[in-house]
């Protein structure tokens, strides 16, 4: 517990240089450190419930929603994420790698959702204001994508062994390219069978892109 302590004292430290280096570029709109510090031991407290499942986020959003402008917990929260945002901000700006890999990872990220909303054929909004439920729905719809993106890609693996043992160079640099994010081969309107049956046969899932190289031919 010392060592959390510790550390957190140490953070909220570096907010404060941080923060104060730029406090003249926005005039009266600061972060409110005091706030911060006031109720740093709450904020602490909560992120431990929520990592330990002792305080669940649907519940933590319910508490802070309940006129949330006079809850000083949301205040302090909302102060903490301004400097987080803040601190972020700055790394984007001052270091071109971050960019690139942010900008990466932000491309692949919305290509999933792009995939999984097309997938969510229903209809794009969650007709039901409950917490648990929208969660359910897209839990759910993630579930599905999952699984498409998993057929998709043991598709791609046999269709590039295929070409392998036919005597076709495969280049990896070009198949890197192929995404998973395939949906011409889908039909998304029609009969869905949930068969907890096992696979007659085990997918390919591994690449062999020089043939009885990786995988050697079983013993006569």
């Amino acid at each position: 517990m010392r060592t959390g302590l510790s550390v957190s004292s140490r953070l909220l430290g570096q907010v404060g240089i941080v923060v104060g280096f730029i406090d003249s570029l926005f005039g009266d709109n600061v972060i409110d450190r005091g706030l911060i510090e006031t109720h740093w031991s709450d904020l602490l407290r909560t992120a431990i419930s929520i990592s330990e499942g002792r305080l669940s986020s649907v519940t933590l959003l319910r508490r802070l929603g309940n006129n949330s402008r006079k809850n000083r917990l949301y205040r302090a929260f909302r102060e903490l994420g301004r400097v987080i945002r803040t601190i972020t901000l700055l790394r984007f700006l001052a270091d071109a790698q971050l960019r690139e890999q942010i900008t990466a990872i932000t491309n692949k990220a919305e290509a999933f959702h792009g995939f999984s909303a097309w997938l969510r054929f229903g209809g794009e909004a969650i007709g039901r204001n409950d917490p648990d439920y929208q969660e359910k729905i897209i839990k759910f719809n993630e579930l599905l994508a999952n699984c498409v993106i998993y057929s998709n890609a043991c598709d791609i693996t046999a269709a590039a062994n295929a070409l392998a043992s036919d005597g076709h160079p495969i280049d990896t640099d070009d198949l890197a390219t192929i995404s998973p994010y395939i949906t011409h081969t889908i039909r998304r309107f029609g009969d869905w069978v949930l068969d907890l049956a096992p696979p007659e046969t085990i997918p390919m899932t591994r690449l062999d892109l020089q043939p009885r190289t990786l995988f050697p031919a079983s013993p006569a």
